[in-house]
């Protein structure tokens, strides 16, 4: 009857998406009772439907431990326990953002104290873990194994699995099918969060273990690629910093060991407000002093960026109301730039005829994008065609005379790093404008190390690529194998 009745609704409003249901159908794993339209999405529908000749279980069973960061205690006892640190520490502390960026340099830090407290969150390398909101919410990641001791974030759960492996089901928590199902089980308008009991009850199909292993397989070769990329792209940064006479492993603390202290500076007015119009203390810290001295001392000589220049442009304030799901023509966000790659993942579209609103806007291969505000100065390189647009407050340029990996990789450095963060102004957020980013000192380093650094960042790159498309091929694999269940 409710078949009939769904068919004959949607020959009547083909323009809709109907679902009819029977009340006791409607209310199976739905705790919350939940009535609205996203719930009973007719894809969800039929997943669930294919799912259920395939065979399945919940969640639930495979898990032996499922932990957040809340389960340690409460927010104001952990607030009192637990203190962070932007140098190293005892342990690393790891984001989301530090998950999705697969970029561990940047983590912040916990004592010993922080990490004891948080024991039950603590970090050895292959589990699964799963974002319980924002932006990211319902993403799976499986912790790399470092020679470091980690502890985990908050807003993460930390899941510890029995009978399956722990690379399927990071598969199939990431497929469109696992996504939908997490989006159906999310609770929360504004900020939409799934809670430990919605996220036991998601189904797992029950591949024949010859499929699982096969999938698994593809995630552990995946990953083996992405560590080899990290390791082509880290050579290249100790080629750098070799150049530049600072030390890899420490570049921060081997110029230091020039200025004697990093962060006591004693000026008259002539040589601070009266040239600089700066009062602020932040300005004057002696590492910018000498990160200046070591690019003006580079034996191959520096240059200004704006001197290398021969393109730029600002970006453009498209109206978020323009925005798609699905097009031809990508815009390119702040949060889409990451260190010296470009995230795609999140990407949203305008109508064909944007890029008539500012042409010079448009991207080209070899582009090099610069965020001007929040995490200022991330820095990529277009390594493909593609058909984009840059969205305000990201910098453009195309250079001359100079290898663009390269130059990108010096940007991202502790060297421009530096040198943003002194000029970077605002409180809640930090902004520069363009004319400053194109004020920074640049080393010229020399033509044959910069062709040494290149070909270890496109072999790096070239490594990152095979790892996403393997990642790919696997969802597409078990994406596939669910829609030929019907």
């Amino acid at each position: 009857m409710a078949l009939q009745l769904n068919q004959e609704l949607q020959n009547k409003y083909p323009h809709l998406e109907i679902s009819v249901l029977k009340y006791s159908d409607a209310m199976k794993d739905n705790d919350s009772k939940r009535i609205d339209s996203e719930f009973f999405k007719k894809d969800i529908l039929t997943m669930e439907k294919n799912i259920l000749k395939i065979g399945y279980k919940y969640f639930s069973e495979f898990i032996e431990t499922l932990t957040d960061y809340t389960a340690n205690g409460s927010f104001a006892s952990l607030n009192t326990n637990v203190i962070l640190y932007d140098n190293e520490n005892f342990a690393k502390w790891i984001r989301i953002k530090d998950l999705e960026a697969n970029n561990f340099d940047n983590c912040r830090y916990v004592d010993e104290k922080g990490y004891n407290f948080l024991k039950k969150s603590s970090l050895f390398g292959g589990e699964l873990l799963i974002s319980k909101t924002g932006e990211y919410l319902g993403k799976a990641f499986i912790v790399p194994k470092m020679d470091c001791l980690m502890t985990l974030a908050d807003n993460i759960f930390l899941i510890k699995l029995k009978n399956i492996s722990n690379e399927f089901l990071y598969v199939y928590i990431n497929s469109k099918i696992g996504q939908n199902f997490i989006s159906k089980l999310s609770q929360g308008a504004a900020q939409p969060t799934i809670i430990k009991d919605s996220l036991r009850k998601i189904k797992i199909p029950l591949f024949p273990l010859s499929f699982q292993q096969e999938i698994e397989e593809m995630v552990k070769t995946s990953h083996a690629c992405l560590e080899q990329s990290k390791g082509l792209y880290r050579e290249a940064e100790v080629l750098l910093y070799r150049e530049l006479g600072l030390d890899p492993e420490n570049p921060l603390a081997s110029i230091e060991t020039h200025s004697g202290s990093l962060n006591i500076s004693v000026r008259p007015l002539s040589q601070s407000l009266n040239a600089t119009g700066r009062l602020d203390s932040e300005y004057y810290q002696q590492k910018y002093d000498e990160i200046e001295k070591v690019i003006k001392n580079y034996r191959g000589g520096y240059c200004k960026l704006k001197d290398i220049v021969v393109n730029r442009s600002g970006g453009f304030a498209f109206s978020s109301d323009s925005y798609l799901e699905n097009g031809k023509l990508a815009l390119i966000r702040i949060n889409n730039i990451k260190n010296a790659s470009l995230d795609l993942q999140n990407i949203v579209y305008l109508p064909d005829d944007a890029e008539l609103l500012s042409p010079k806007d448009k991207i080209c291969k070899n582009d090099i994008l610069i965020s001007m505000s929040g995490s200022i100065g991330l820095c990529c390189v277009i390594r493909e065609e593609i058909n984009a647009m840059v969205n305000q407050r990201i910098l453009k340029i195309s250079v001359s005379k100079f290898e663009e990996n390269v130059l990108c990789l010096i940007i991202n450095s502790i060297c421009c790093k530096l040198q943003l963060q002194r000029i970077g102004t605002g409180g809640v957020q930090t902004n520069i404008s363009g004319d400053d980013i194109l004020n920074i000192l640049i080393p010229k380093i020399n033509p044959q190390t910069q062709t040494q650094i290149a070909e270890k960042i496109k072999q790096s790159f070239t490594l990152r690529k095979q790892a996403n498309e393997l990642l790919q091929q696997a969802k597409s694999k078990v994406e596939t194998a669910i829609v030929q269940a019907a």
